[in-house]
């Protein structure tokens, strides 16, 4: 997994969601200290000369995630069935 800082991840989401979300920077900090605290993301070493701070998944924010992917798998499969697809 590769790291990204803080516009970087404003604009892989951007770009992900095909601009239906646009991330402001106090959002985006704000779930970024919420993340740091559940230990799902840590923060990179700091390179000298630089104010960009890098994060990247941790193993536990790994598993959280596949976690997640699994619930949303599950909540479409039941929308599908619902609608008899």
């Amino acid at each position: 997994t590769e790291s990204r800082h803080g516009y970087g991840i404003m604009q892989n989401v951007a770009q992900l969601s095909n601009g239906r979300i646009n991330l402001a920077a106090g959002t985006l900090y704000g779930a970024i200290n919420t993340l740091l605290e559940k230990g799902w993301i840590e923060a990179l070493p700091e390179i000298k000369d630089s104010r960009k701070k890098e994060y990247v998944i941790t193993a536990t924010g790994t598993e959280v995630l596949k976690a997640e992917i699994n619930r949303l798998e599950e909540l479409l499969i039941n929308g599908k069935n619902i609608l008899g697809e």
